[in-house]
């Protein structure tokens, strides 16, 4: 639908004035997502968004893959409808919260030291507030954007999108006919350090992201009395293939957008690097280190054990959760490893999968991207960086939509922002709001 005609006035806030209270509302409705089919589900927060676009004239989707699995989907229309639609999508879900382990409660989006503090605060409902208020501005000046847009605020992105982003691929495809790219998550924050002419910021634009291989490794055994000799333990087999998986190094392999990074911090600081030796080059990044050390090779993390159900009673079966994520082009290989390591008695079953991504820096749409940061931070750079994690532009390449991370953030040079990832005491300085909200309403102008 197109925006409704009517010319900004002072009744009207800008995108700027209103991205807090957004994000407050948002990270006021608990869609925690336990992965297990449990826990309170995205309707809620789907209505809001629902109630808020409609409230400008928009005529938005809300789209259920299961009760209270909701998405909501909203096209706006472009001044040149030929061109490829550009979708701009974030997730309503979060990964629960310990409300014993936070300063705050999780879920009461207070402002505190400047912050929004909240589960969500920085995945994802930051950038879902930015994309909000933002497509609010748009609706109520009567503007045409470039091209067609396709708003997506969609469900289970914290469990692998099978009941948000693939779902609706398999059973609503024709929602995203025409969109040729997209813009989500993550990318586009960012870091501070040394540079040759001193304090130099600079911004990890994500044009690559890392596979999914959610795996279960279950060891089989004889089950027997806990008295007696055993020499074919489940528990032990499941040991003992953790403990191969575990000291197993995988090789470093260095794609186009880590190499691009990696050469980009060294021309800025003047710090040279060696494929062996990252050390003094990834200091820069501060707590985005992990995340880019993440994407020099294939990693695998056990994340879940379950054996046995008394304390002198040997089980049958044993069972652990292998968090594996693969470089592009590797998940053959990985998968071929993982079966050899876990040995002749331990089967490797797949829990879920998805692939791997990479986009080009040099494209049209990343220029547009920069174009809106630098008019926002001329003295800052711009830099590729692939992502150690997911998101949903996994699900949209099934429909040939090439995507990036683009949540755009000026962040203070002493926030430790990239550990708050699934951490405790998550939160989003209210400056970086307001920022994120010029900069992608600079850029849905542009797109």
């Amino acid at each position: 639908m197109t925006p409704q005609d009517s010319a900004p006035t002072e009744e009207h806030p800008s995108a700027e004035d209103e991205v807090v209270r957004i994000c407050q509302d948002l990270i006021a409705f608990d869609t925690s997502n336990y992965g297990d089919g449990s826990g309170p589900g995205e309707r809620k927060a789907a209505e809001y968004v629902m109630g808020e676009l409609t409230e400008v004239g928009l005529d938005p989707v809300l789209l259920e893959s299961e009760p209270g699995r909701a998405s909501v989907l909203v096209r706006i229309e472009g001044a040149d409808s030929e061109r490829g639609g550009l979708a701009v999508h974030g997730h309503l879900d979060v990964v629960p919260a310990n409300a014993e382990d936070w300063q705050v409660d999780p879920f009461g989006a207070e402002i505190k030291d400047g912050c929004v503090w909240g589960r969500g605060a920085v995945d994802m409902k930051d950038m879902d507030a930015m994309i909000l208020a933002c497509v609010r501005e748009l609706a109520r000046s009567g503007r045409k954007p470039p091209r067609d847009l396709v708003i997506g605020f969609l469900a289970d992105e914290e469990a692998g999108g099978v009941k948000g982003s693939h779902w609706l691929v398999d059973h609503h495809a024709d929602q995203f006919e025409g969109v040729t790219e997209a813009i989500s998550e993550v990318g586009g924050y960012s870091v501070t350090f040394d540079g040759k002419q001193g304090p130099q910021r600079a911004y990890l634009l994500q044009t690559a992201e890392k596979g999914i291989a959610w795996l279960r490794l279950r060891a089989h055994g004889r089950a027997g009395h806990g008295s007696v000799p055993n020499d074919d333990n489940a528990v032990v087999h499941l040991a003992q293939a953790i403990a191969r998986i575990n000291q197993h190094v995988w090789p470093r392999e260095y794609i186009a957008s880590v190499r691009q990074l990696l050469d980009g911090l060294s021309d800025l600081t003047g710090a040279s690097y060696t494929d062996d030796d990252l050390g003094a080059l990834l200091q820069n990044l501060g707590g985005a280190k992990g995340f880019v050390e993440g994407t020099l090779r294939d990693t695998s993390n056990f994340t879940m054990l379950d054996a046995g159900y008394k304390h002198n009673v040997i089980p049958q079966s044993a069972s652990a959760s292998l968090d594996c994520r693969f470089l592009p082009g590797h998940e053959d290989d990985l998968m071929a490893t993982i079966r050899e390591l876990a040995g002749e008695h331990v089967d490797v079953e797949v829990v879920h999968r998805d692939i791997a991504l990479d986009a080009p820096f040099d494209a049209p749409l990343v220029e547009k991207m920069k174009s809106a940061l630098l008019a926002e931070d001329p003295g800052a750079a711009v830099l590729p960086y692939c992502l150690s994690g997911g998101t949903d532009n996994k699900a949209l390449k099934r429909l040939g939509i090439t995507g990036y991370g683009f949540a755009p953030l000026q962040l203070p040079a002493d926030l430790d922002f990239a550990p708050m990832f699934h951490g405790i005491d998550e939160r989003v300085p209210l400056d970086s709001l307001r920022f994120g909200a010029r900069v992608l309403g600079k850029f849905l102008a542009d797109c």
